[in-house]
């Protein structure tokens, strides 16, 4: 027998007890003497009591400080702090604190209670897991007391090493006591506890008596009997197995209102940490075609954007956050928790990445010398290179789960929060700011550091309420009174240059809505994408030092030499990513221009058409298509420069390393030495790409956060918002009387800016409105403001809404607008939602069908409910564009009329009406009974019309300054200019009889039964499909498809070939010192063929890939082409059922994923799939009958990969489909917010962005999940797959240690790459979905492309002769005729007025005429019948002013002259023709000049200067026909008779002008007068010879006007001339 070497003499707990073969237990436990007493805290049997003492004491103080007396005298010290205080004492204590709901003392019942209890700690199975781990505790209690007793009866150390285990153990259970009979909290606190004690003491057993097991050298120190397996079996199960299969108990965060938990919040660890929970929605994705959104898990309660907004407003919010601070210290502060979680993940995942090269190392080290002096077995190492990556894929992926739902939360909670913050904001068109009028006083509009405003987050917040100066703060309290202090206005009124500046915006943006679109799309995405920078600060210095560490502990200081290498050579890739970064901002100005230039485009595709613009529209997008890809280009091959740089340093490093320690330090190169060190220069590999990968991300992200920071802190608010307007109010001591409406010695101006804004006008045009007495609208009856275009009636509405900046002039100044009876308002330019018509009219509102019938008839909206076969449940579509003008004007009317607010405040609603409908509204409806005693403040121009129901009138000057103000007789005795406008205006004044026109409707109007105008968004079921791919891939090849692929996977191929035949070749290198003396293999040899073999492979994959970059240019090209043509050339009536947001997201964002991720991704799956099989195949060459268990792995592999791609499509898809109508709300709102700010309506627009928050959420946890469901389970494959290959290789075949190296490191590399590959394949897949998307927007229907015989002769037209003969037109092909048998001719020169009811086919027969709608019959223009030229040909040469005219953003001149074609003389001249230049001087500061920016969509200028732009622009062309739809319904009738005079005088004697009028005097000088009625034409001839029929319709409208005989005589004069 051999003598026993005790390593620690004394010590029990020595780990080192060497064994001979027949040592036996007995006799060594014979030998080991007691420890000494100054040695007991060497022993690893003290660690459970000291565990065991720790706990007990953090279990006290954690069970103190959450008791009732403790926690409420917290919580009374937050609130006497904070005002902004989410909910009530009571509810915050009840959420998070379960336990202190009273208990129902009727259940009287034994049985009833103990089933309520069992209920409250979450369900039988946790119940009786818990007991039998109390079972257990006893258990081992028991048996530590009789161990005591029976072995251990003296008082050594020993025996008190066994009384500590033995109190560790009634410890133990005395918390399994509290876990199964105290309550909901405590219990829970009570299990976190016992799990630690018993894990800890699990541990130390496993240590001393299962790890010498592993080992050649070590024996268990605790004897093998039975008492000690049953402990650690007691343990095993207490300690591991109910911890880890116990289900987890629910505890809701509302008790009150606790909702269904989802599996995530009730399954084991087991399960959680392997996402089993998720199999039933992978398998039932796998079963069923599609999983819609509804069958998704539901939300958690934690990840409910209200529970969100409650977690994180008070650290994020600008008016709850007491100290200005930046934005990312309060999402800190929020997920601090998930962040230390993320850091310990980290660390573990360091860790394991160490497992492969140290278990390769070792398990060659034992190969090659055949197990001498070997210490640990190998089965040990082999089940490392598995247990070490699962473990390491376990911890990664909780990290990724936790990553993902932080960002999820973050999304949800920066839109909510953008979106809180711009109710605040004062909504105002920029147009850009040069840098001397961008400087712009924060004081007063900026957000407040201190701001003590009420919580406006919760579902009772109002619009409302504050704790103090309720009357004075918000514009839902009870007045907007708005005042300011003395200094304060004169410096104001002197015009002093304040001193702050507001960071937002600083430089030229667009209009308001894109810039917050913005902030919540692509700035969020870049913050979200930072969120890992945990990655950079803790991952890469860690896993650096680790490999570099192993490195030298294997090649001694050589690793420095390659440690030095890697320094010196670092700063290249660093150099190459900073040109590429310089490209890559050139590039987004690029991409930035051509999305600008498809946006505007977009928006105003009717406009195109209309004008026959498609072509020189689609040339202008190529060319900025093609500048963008000509940076693309330079970005790509950069992107390659950085790619190859990347894989030739690390070789590089390796090889200076191999050379430096076989050359230089004489050292033999081994199997185990050259394989672990190329795994640990892999990580080094891995550890730069990230600091390359992410240190760009990081910068993005910051610079996105920082924006997000300014908009929240420095972007103007409304006064109500200010903390001056709290802190200036105490020094006016004049108040206004509580009921007054009205404004008092004020200035009021767009922006913060002392001398005005640019609002509506030039970039340099100064806008102030000013009020220099006192103006005070009587309460209970009609009030108008009267004035020539662009006087500020607007303006007067918007200051008394408080959403313009008020500059008091005086002490006794105010604004004041009362709000408790409610205000409710109707905006010029009317504002619809995306909703049903009855949902627009309710607006939240309670239905009550009586009022609600009485408000259809009294807005006229009966007849327009008829057309539709859905009635008022017809969708009104985006930005209402199924309906007329004069539809959505009454619709918004409607709305206003509908609520129950006491102020109605009503912009300029009659303009877009025609007289019969104009008169219907003021006699039904303000006349009627439902606005009786209201306050009805109108804007309006309809002056006849108006001022017999007007009790006060206010008339505007044209510098921004009451006229005039009383009774409607005061003012005309003074307003000589209003006095003419209404002896002049041919507006009805009598009361005209109610007709009703029972005849056929306007079928452009029509919709589907269930009302649904726009088409559901697509969603693609299944994988992408082949006619999209095809697409692609045959546009990468261009005209040589098959030899541009052939090239391509042969590079790639024989280059993946090279790189495994280089790895085998050090093996083969290290294999030469086994064969041959040291001195004999020369070292040169095998560094110039590997440095060889290195040179090919960069040369040939550069080859390869540079030529992938080309194609990939040229098809991004091609489809984009296409598409830009496909949809010019789609019909009016596609585009009616088209969101113009879809429409654009196909051209950029979708287009944006073909160009980068999509070519991106498909270069790497190509690759990717090359080396795996490469690999495998290698792995079988050398392990050939290892390829049945290698392919049975892969075919799991790719199984698991299938059904995750199934179900990840399914949710992808709905997670687009989610996201989508949360920023269509979010823009609806914004675009909306005047209007949603005046009715009060926040709070509902709030909850209804909640909603659709939550429906986002909901389809994005499960996305995420289902990439953590395939992770670990691919990782776990690929792990088993590499330990099965070790097994057979170190216990099956007796392979060389080079050779068994290589397959290893083969079977490693593959086993990572089936993740990889299946990734890439479902991304493949997703980014696929915006090329199946593309492809459907190419297959949609068409208008007739030109042709050649489609060209008309180029004398066309010489005239504007028009003749039509039996016109028919329906606007689908299978829908109901809207004109029947439409016959007139018009001659050259000719002016012929259109007349009609609504819906009798005015705009109908305009748009047949240009070919829009499907049409039958014949219509000749000029000679030519106009179905016989090209469509682009046609509109060119005809000029239609449509409705609602479209602008682009730019200047005036690019929007006159897109193309430029026109010197500045022919647009001037063409503003001067359109009545521009009479409504200015040359003097005027502000005046528009052709320089004048032109906000998105005109939104800087009033409707009538976007009509007179529009005019201006159909003048510029010259056509020979020129049709003018309702071209100046917004314009006074002073301006609208200087453009009538001047289009008679400017346009020549053979230009033919149809105009669609519903102001008589525009057209009564026409030649012809043409009454249409139900698509027919009723009337058509002289205005004199329709005036002499007494039956005749136009003679009706005529007689039904005040002014019929001055009409009759402009008819008469017509006649003569």
């Amino acid at each position: 027998m051999m003598n026993v070497d005790l390593r620690l003499s004394g010590s029990v707990s020595s780990p080192l007890v060497v064994l001979g073969e027949d040592t036996s237990w007995d006799r060594i436990l014979a030998v080991i003497p007691a420890p000494e007493t100054e040695k007991i805290w060497y022993n690893t049997l003290v660690i459970p009591a000291s565990v065991a003492s720790i706990s007990l004491v953090f279990f006290l103080v954690h069970a103190i400080a959450h008791s009732g007396a403790v926690r409420a005298l917290l919580m009374r010290r937050t609130l006497s702090e904070s005002t902004l205080a989410y909910s009530t004492l009571s509810e915050s204590t009840l959420a998070d604190n379960p336990d202190s709901e009273t208990p129902d003392f009727e259940e009287t019942s034994l049985k009833s209670r103990f089933s309520t209890h069992v209920g409250k700690l979450g369900g039988p199975v946790i119940f009786s897991l818990r007991c039998l781990r109390l079972l257990c505790c006893f258990t081992l209690l028991t048996l530590s007391v009789w161990t005591i007793t029976a072995q251990f009866a003296g008082s050594g150390t020993v025996a008190w090493l066994h009384i500590g285990l033995c109190g560790a153990y009634a410890y133990a259970s005395l918390l399994g006591i509290v876990s199964v009979s105290a309550g909901t909290w405590l219990s829970k606190l009570a299990c976190r506890h016992l799990a630690a004690v018993l894990v800890a003491t699990w541990g130390v057993y496993m240590y001393r008596d299962v790890w010498p097991y592993a080992t050649f050298t070590l024996v268990p120190q605790d004897g093998v009997g039975w008492q000690i397996w049953t402990q650690i079996g007691l343990l095993s199960v207490a300690g591991v197995v109910v911890p880890l299969f116990s289900p987890q108990q629910y505890i809701p965060l509302d008790s009150k209102n606790p909702m269904e938990p989802i599996p995530e919040q009730t399954v084991s660890i087991f399960s959680l940490t392997l996402y089993f929970f998720m199999d039933s929605l992978v398998m039932h994705a796998w079963r069923t075609k599609h999983v819609a959104l509804d069958e998704l898990p539901p939300l958690a309660d934690y990840d409910t954007i209200k529970h969100l907004v409650h977690r994180s407003f008070s650290n994020l919010d600008p008016f709850q956050v007491k100290k200005k601070r930046h934005l990312f210290w309060g999402l800190m502060r929020i997920f601090y928790k998930e962040y230390i979680v993320l850091s310990v993940m980290v660390l573990i995942r360091v860790l394991s990445t160490i497992a492969s090269p140290i278990g390769i190392n070792r398990l060659l080290r034992y190969l090659e010398t055949g197990g001498h002096d070997a210490t640990v077995r190998p089965w040990v190492w082999i089940s490392w290179l598995f247990f070490g990556p699962t473990i390491g894929s376990i911890a990664f992926q909780w990290y990724i789960f936790t990553t993902t739902r932080t960002m999820v939360r973050t999304e949800a909670i920066i839109t909510s929060l953008v979106f809180e913050h711009s109710l605040r904001i004062r909504a105002k068109a920029e147009t850009g700011k040069s840098s001397e009028d961008s400087s712009a006083n924060t004081s007063g509009a900026g957000t407040p550091e201190t701001a003590s405003v009420v919580d406006v987050t919760g579902d009772d917040a109002s619009e409302g309420s504050t704790p103090s100066e309720e009357d004075t703060l918000r514009a839902s309290s009870t007045s907007v009174s708005s005042r300011a202090d003395t200094d304060k206005g004169k410096a104001k009124a002197k015009g002093e240059s304040p001193s702050d500046k507001p960071a937002f915006p600083v430089e030229n943006t667009k209009n308001l809505v894109g810039k917050l679109n913005n902030l919540v799309t692509v700035d969020l995405n870049k913050i979200v994408n930072a969120r890992d920078f945990l990655m950079l600060f803790e991952m890469v210095p860690l896993q650096t030092a680790l490999s570099i560490w192993f490195l030298y502990s294997i090649l001694s200081w050589s690793a420095l030499v390659g440690l030095a290498t890697m320094i010196v050579l670092f700063p290249l890739p660093g150099y190459i990513a900073s040109l590429t970064q310089k490209v890559q901002r050139e590039k987004m100005k690029k991409t930035d221009a051509r999305v600008q230039t498809v946006t505007d485009t977009m928006n105003v595709v009717r406009m195109i058409k209309l004008f026959g613009w498609e072509p020189r529209t689609a040339a202008q997008v190529a060319e900025k298509r093609d500048e963008e890809l000509a940076y693309q280009k330079k970005y790509q091959l950069l992107n390659l420069t950085t790619l190859v740089i990347t894989y030739v340093i690390p070789l590089s490093v390796m090889l200076t390393t191999f050379a430096t320690y076989t050359v230089i330090m004489k050292q033999q190169m081994t199997a185990s030495k050259v394989f672990s060190a190329m795994a640990a220069f892999e990580l080094l590999s891995q550890c730069m790409h990230r600091v390359l990968g992410f240190i760009p991300m990081l910068v993005s992200g910051k610079v996105s956060l920082d924006r997000v920071t300014e908009y929240l802190h420095n972007t103007e608010l409304l006064n109500q918002y200010s903390p001056q307007s709290t802190e200036d109010a105490p020094s006016w001591q004049l108040q206004s009387e509580p009921n007054a409406i009205g404004i008092r010695e004020a200035q009021f101006t767009w922006s913060l800016e002392n001398d005005g804004s640019s609002t509506p006008g030039s970039r340099k045009r100064k806008f102030t409105l000013q009020v220099e007495d006192e103006l005070a609208f009587e309460r209970g009856r009609i009030n108008l403001i009267l004035g020539p275009t662009g006087s500020g009636k607007t303006s007067l509405l918007m200051a008394l809404l408080g959403e313009m900046h008020f500059i008091p002039t005086g002490p006794e100044s105010f604004v004041h607008l009362p709000r408790e009876g409610g205000v409710a308002y109707a905006a010029q330019e009317s504002w619809v939602q995306n909703e049903t018509i009855r949902d627009n009219i309710l607006f939240g509102s309670p239905f009550d069908e009586e009022r609600y019938n009485k408000v259809i008839h009294q807005c006229a909206l009966q007849r327009d409910l008829s057309l539709f076969d859905a009635g008022d449940q017809t969708e009104v579509g985006e930005k209402g564009l199924t309906l007329s003008g004069g539809q959505k004007a009454r619709i918004t009317l409607a709305r206003a009329i509908y609520s129950t607010a006491e102020i109605l405040l009503l912009d300029d609603v009659l303009a877009a009406l025609d007289v019969h409908t104009a008169k219907w509204i003021v006699d039904k409806c303000f006349k009627g009974d439902i606005v009786s005693g209201r306050t009805i403040i109108l804007v309006t121009h309809n002056v006849a019309l108006a001022t017999p129901i007007a009790h006060f009138v206010v008339s505007m000057g044209s510098d921004g300054r009451i006229a005039s103000q009383g009774s409607l007789a005061k003012v005309l005795a003074v307003d000589r200019a209003l006095s003419a406008q209404l002896a002049e205006g041919s507006i009805e004044i009598e009361k005209a009889e109610e007709r009703i026109d029972e005849s056929n409707p306007d079928e452009s109007a029509r919709k589907g039964s269930d009302g649904k105008l726009i088409v559901d968004e697509e969603i693609a079921v299944g994988h992408v499909g082949w006619p999209a791919l095809r697409l692609y891939f045959f546009g990468l090849g261009g005209n040589q498809p098959y030899l541009f692929w052939i090239s391509i996977i042969g590079a790639f191929l024989i280059a993946d070939i090279m790189v495994t035949v280089q790895a085998w070749f050090l093996g083969y290198w290290a294999q030469q010192y086994e064969d041959h003396d040291p001195s004999e293999v020369k070292v040169s040899f095998y560094l110039d063929i590997y440095s060889a073999m290195l040179v090919f492979v960069v040369a040939l994959y550069s080859l390869g890939y540079a030529n992938y970059i080309f194609g990939a240019l040229r098809a991004s090209r091609k489809i984009h082409r296409e598409l830009i043509a496909s949809v010019l050339g789609t019909t009016l009536r596609w585009l009616d059922k088209t969101p113009v947001s879809r429409i654009i997201t196909r051209c950029t964002q979708d287009m944006d994923a073909i160009d980068g991720p999509f070519s991106d991704v498909l270069s790497a799956f190509i690759d990717v799939t090359a080396d795996m099989l490469v690999k495998f195949a290698s792995i079988m060459v050398f392990s050939p009958l290892f390829i049945l268990p290698g392919s049975i792995i892969t075919v799991l592999g790719g199984l698991c990969g299938q059904m995750y791609m199934k179900a990840q499509l399914c949710v992808k898809r709905e997670m687009s489909n989610a996201k989508a109508p949360v920023l269509g709300h979010f823009g609806a709102a914004i675009a909306g917010l005047t209007s949603i700010r005046a009715y009060g309506a926040q709070g509902r627009f709030r909850q209804e962005s909640y909603n659709r928050i939550n429906r986002y959420i909901r389809a994005a946890v499960p996305f995420y999940n289902l990439n953590r469901w395939l992770c670990i389970r691919t990782d776990a494959l690929g792990g088993l797959f590499a330990a099965l290959l070790a097994i057979y290789l170190v216990y099956g075949n007796g392979a060389r240690a080079s050779n068994t190296g290589f397959s290893l490191m083969m079977a490693v590399s593959f086993s990572n790459m089936i993740l990889w590959w299946i990734r890439m394949l479902n991304d493949l897949e997703l980014n696929g979905n915006s090329l199946e998307r593309i492809y459907q927007y190419l297959e949609i229907e068409h208008e007739p492309e030109p042709t050649a015989h489609g060209v008309p002769p180029a004398y066309w037209p010489a005239s504007g002769d028009l003749k039509v003969e039996h016109l028919h037109a329906r606007y689908s092909s299978d829908g109901p005729n809207v004109l029947h048998d439409i016959s007139f001719e018009v001659k050259a020169g000719e002016r012929v007025g259109i007349v009609g009811r609504t819906g009798s086919g005015k705009s109908s027969l305009t748009l047949a005429l240009l070919r829009c709608i499907t049409t039958e019959g014949r219509v000749c223009f000029d000679g030519i019948p106009t179905d016989t030229i090209n469509l682009d040909a046609l509109r060119s040469n005809v000029t239609i002013i449509p409705q609602v005219p479209e602008l682009l953003s730019g200047t005036l001149r690019q929007n006159l002259d897109p193309f430029g074609q026109h010197d500045d003389a022919v647009l001037n001249d063409a503003l001067r023709s359109a009545g521009l230049f009479s409504l200015q001087t040359e003097a005027d500061e502000g005046r528009i000049t052709l320089d004048s920016q032109i906000a998105s969509g005109g939104g800087n200028l009033s409707v009538g200067q976007r009509q007179i732009l529009a005019l201006a622009r159909a003048i510029v062309r010259q056509s020979k026909l020129l049709i003018l739809d309702e071209a100046t319904s917004a314009i006074d009738f002073a301006t609208d008779a200087v453009i009538q005079q001047s289009l008679r005088r400017e346009l020549g004697k053979d230009v033919t002008l149809l105009t669609v009028a519903h102001r008589l005097q525009t057209i009564m000088d026409a030649d012809k007068i043409m009454v249409l009625d139900a698509g027919k034409i009723v009337e058509f001839d002289r205005p004199s010879e329709l005036l002499k029929d007494e039956m005749g319709i136009f003679r009706a409208l005529v007689e039904e006007s005040g002014d019929k005989e001055m009409l009759s005589t402009i008819a008469e004069r017509a006649s003569r001339s």
